[in-house]
């Protein structure tokens, strides 16, 4: 790889590597939370834009959707017009579409922000990687790419936390904007930051793009990505099927492309496939993509029970994910120990440490049941959060370990893409899984708390026949809102319910809304959410498992090997 700095950028960079190590990752850190952050923020956004469900799942899904088709051509970008270059275009853009984000007037104005803010990412996050690769030597590297890991960690799960805190804040009456705006100072530091700390680098001098397999590429990622992250809430119509099913070819497609450009002598491949004959790369893309289909996914089916099944706030759920954030940290920051004894093992390790802790949530749910407090699952949590950053911090080690530098960028590309489309597939399948599951145990949730119902309609005075009604319609309503696509609209079984509760006289209405929806409806939402969590979980552990199995395929790489800077192009 040719580093084109001058003298005096040369000596800047040697006493600046650490700063450019906190400049670059905290653009990680920011772009990866901005995949999570905007979850608790779905009601505000609604209620402020008059936004129907839809157009919010397109909130949350657009950015995915760019950031990965971005991700390979992105890395490239960078190879051949300089990393530093395409970072600091990357970020321009994504401070700008932040703020646009947060001024939106309405629902489509923010979902075109989200998608110009997913594919500013996508440009910046592969230079993030090579840069490393560029300004720390054999010796250094392993803690910069451990602190690189611990970054993807932490933020892929801190986005509700942080979320929910910032909307409680309300800074300046800004209630879900802020979500974004937080971004712009953040953004505008790491500007400066990377003017001042982070030199230019590139890949091998004359790199020009492929623009067919630019295209090819962009193409089979979006006829993949776009039907996993909208599918669910638009109930897997037919369009969803048929992309996916184009997807294939599509990638295939590129392919057979690259492999036939990279056998000219001339050419100049996006992605070089000999990178995938290296069996750490390949397996190890294999690995991040299952690896990421499981913990994205468990945070977006545990946050969503704790705060609709157990009714905790966007901040009180966010807290009782601390604890695997914490031990996320902790874990990375001794997994260079740990890899000194046990080599690419520690990977093993760290996937058993996740499937114990897992088992523990699931083992916690079973006994608590619906008196669930969040505390009771913090030494599970503590537990996978440990297995997580023992795994996350020294993987991408791993995976690039020996692998030449001028293919830093696109590889790195590949990996990112990789992550992202793991962490699609798994909420996509994560969420079918849960929300069928949710509404299959309606039935039984609702009728474990009809008896208790009755004594109190009955301790009321209500009429028998009106009791029989009411739980009648109880049942229905809870059973439609369960199966619902969308949980902000109403059933026409439960506004039924609403219009039988408004005609009865003024005593009669008030027990039965105390009974119903006082105790009823969050007793019955709490064995709901409890029971399909438990068995949802079932995912996860099937994730983490196959993920151990595809570890122990690794070559064993020591420390030394891990350590080791890149071959030379």
């Amino acid at each position: 790889m040719s580093v084109e700095t001058t003298p005096r950028q040369e000596a800047s960079a040697m006493a600046g590597r650490w700063p450019a190590l906190l400049v670059v990752l905290s653009a990680v850190f920011m772009q990866l939370l901005d995949t999570t952050i905007v979850t608790v923020a779905i009601p505000s956004i609604q209620t402020d834009l008059s936004a129907s469900f839809g157009t919010v799942q397109l909130v949350l899904a657009g950015y995915s959707l760019t950031f990965a088709c971005t991700l390979i051509t992105g890395g490239r970008l960078g190879d051949s017009y300089g990393r530093r270059r395409l970072f600091t275009l990357g970020m321009v853009g994504f401070v700008a579409a932040s703020a646009a984000c947060g001024a939106a007037p309405n629902g489509l104005t923010l979902v075109v922000a989200r998608l110009v803010q997913g594919m500013c990412s996508g440009l910046m996050f592969p230079q993030v990687l090579a840069i490393i690769q560029a300004l720390f030597g054999e010796s250094e590297r392993p803690k910069a790419l451990g602190a690189y890991g611990a970054s993807i960690g932490l933020a892929t799960i801190c986005g509700p936390v942080l979320g929910g805190a910032l909307i409680a804040a309300n800074v300046f009456g800004s209630d879900w904007r802020s979500i974004f705006y937080i971004n712009v100072p953040i953004g505008l530091l790491a500007l400066v930051g990377a003017a001042r700390f982070v030199p230019e680098s590139h890949g091998a001098a004359g790199r020009r793009l492929d623009l067919v397999g630019a295209l090819l590429v962009t193409t089979g990622l979006f006829l993949l990505v776009l039907p996993l992250v909208v599918g669910r809430d638009q109930g897997w119509p037919t369009w969803t099927w048929v992309l996916l099913a184009l997807s294939a070819p599509a990638l295939l497609a590129f392919g057979w492309f690259e492999r036939r450009v990279g056998q000219r002598s001339d050419a100049d491949p996006l992605v070089r496939t000999s990178l995938f004959a290296r069996r750490s790369f390949g397996l190890g893309l294999a690995i991040s993509l299952v690896f990421f289909a499981g913990i994205p996914s468990f945070f977006f089916v545990f946050i969503l029970s704790l705060q609709v099944g157990f009714g905790y706030s966007a901040v009180g759920a966010g807290a009782v994910t601390l604890g695997f954030a914490l031990f996320v940290a902790i874990g990375s920051a001794r997994s260079s120990a740990v890899v000194r004894k046990l080599g690419t093992r520690t990977l093993s390790a760290g996937t058993g440490l996740l499937i114990l802790g897992m088992v523990g949530v699931l083992l916690t749910l079973h006994v608590a049941g619906t008196g669930l407090h969040g505390y009771q699952l913090l030494p599970s949590l503590a537990v996978a959060g440990a297995g997580a950053g023992l795994f996350l911090a020294p993987v991408t080690g791993v995976i690039i370990a020996g692998l030449p530098q001028r293919d830093a960028g696109s590889a790195s590309g590949v990996l990112a893409t990789a992550q992202q489309v793991g962490a699609a597939l798994g909420i996509a399948m994560a969420g079918v899984l849960f929300f069928g599951l949710l509404g299959a145990n309606a039935g039984n949730a609702s009728s474990t708390v009809t008896p208790a119902l009755q004594q109190r309609l009955a301790a009321a005075h209500v009429p028998a026949q009106q009791r029989a009604d009411v739980v009648r319609g109880f049942d229905v309503c809870f059973a439609d809102r369960a199966h619902a696509k969308d949980p902000a609209a109403t059933p026409a079984s439960c506004a039924a319910l609403e219009q039988q509760a408004a005609a009865a006289p003024p005593a009669v209405r008030t027990a039965v809304t105390d009974a119903v929806l006082g105790h009823a409806v969050p007793a019955a939402r709490r064995h709901d959410f409890s029971r399909t969590l438990q068995q949802a979980l079932s995912w996860q552990l099937g994730v983490f498992a196959v993920t151990f199995v595809l570890v122990l395929g690794l070559p064993r790489i020591q420390r030394a090997n891990l350590a080791a800077a890149p071959a030379a192009s």
